[in-house]
């Protein structure tokens, strides 16, 4: 066990370097000026002299190299510098807006499994009829619609057109209470959901399937066990560890999805700001944030991993063996 998680915690270090440098390197290699985003307008009245002291108090006009090391040694001592563009430290922007995405993702997280579960054993027990074959056909045309048409398309009907939603923000303007974050999240959260429901519900529906045709399923039923309790004692049960390993590898795609509906809806967020940063060359900002969700995106797939082996130790002992087999 601490062997499995000395090399975990290696692999996650390796990793968070890894994709520091590479987007570091990435972002200098962009096209744009970052000097604009710290300067504005005024970097096209700058003389060659004003700008080459504007480079200099900004670290610009050193090698990429150099760059990127004083940045590391920074950030490993928990200074995470300052934004170019909204002229604050990184540390304090992300805090004031990390409250928001995890709200919107973790409520999009919470109903989209919650309700994938429900309609995924649903489908399970009308296998072939055609409740299921209709949710099938309509689950998978809906599945297919990008995340941002349909944030649209709900902002001009129940924004524009009906006018009985907010289109844009996390709050209103002097608000905040619970009532008015609860209305300014429902058309985000509804797009989040139906954008990622079918796909999750769809492959929960499989693997409960491939359990309803065990053979200890059909003892259940010789002994005239309730067909519900088949479902969710047994079944639904021993799919368990797969549902959870789904759950874990579904972290990126639901990180990925509330960074495009905070963009379209104004969402005061981690993904605002991440596409903001690279936007405008915010070499600090940029950096910060994509190794917060790389950090968050690899936690939850080793986390996935060790709730799985706990719940079917099958799994731990296949994995031993592999270790062993490299070993």
């Amino acid at each position: 066990m601490i062997k499995n998680l000395i090399q975990k915690t290696l692999t996650l270090i390796v990793f968070l370097l890894s994709l520091s440098l590479i987007v570091f390197w990435l972002a200098k290699l962009s096209p744009g000026d970052p000097l604009t985003a710290y300067y504005g307008e005024a970097t096209e009245r700058m003389s060659e002299s004003q700008r080459a002291a504007a480079m200099e108090r900004l670290s610009l006009n050193k090698p990429v190299a150099v760059q990127y090391f004083t940045w590391l040694k920074n950030t490993l001592t928990g200074n995470l510098g300052m934004s170019h563009q909204h002229k604050q430290s990184v540390a304090s922007l992300i805090s004031k807006m990390w409250a928001n995405t995890l709200l919107l993702g973790g409520v999009s997280y919470v109903l989209t499994f919650a309700f994938a579960t429900l309609l995924g054993v649903f489908c399970a027990a009308k296998e072939g009829g055609i409740t299921d074959r209709i949710i099938y056909r309509v689950g998978t045309a809906t599945s297919v619609i990008p995340s941002f048409f349909t944030a649209l398309m709900a902002i001009l009907i129940f924004g524009v057109n009906l006018k009985i939603l907010p289109t844009s923000g996390a709050y209103s303007a002097g608000a905040g209470g619970f009532a008015d974050r609860a209305v300014h999240l429902i058309m985000p959260v509804a797009v989040m959901v139906s954008s990622h429901l079918w796909y999750y519900a769809y492959m929960i529906r499989n693997r409960v399937i491939e359990e309803l045709r065990k053979d200890y399923i059909l003892l259940l039923q010789v002994k005239r066990v309730s067909g519900a309790r088949i479902l969710f004692r047994h079944a639904l049960r021993n799919a368990m560890p797969m549902l959870i390993t789904i759950m874990a590898a579904s972290v990126p795609h639901i990180i990925a999805g509330t960074y495009i509906v905070e963009n379209v809806f104004g969402y005061p967020g981690i993904g605002t700001l991440t596409f903001e940063s690279a936007r405008y060359r915010d070499y600090n900002m940029l950096c910060a944030l994509t190794l917060l969700t790389g950090f968050i995106v690899l936690l939850s797939n080793m986390a996935g991993q060790a709730l799985s082996e706990y719940l079917d130790p099958r799994m731990r002992h296949d994995t031993v063996l592999r270790e062993d087999a490299d070993g």
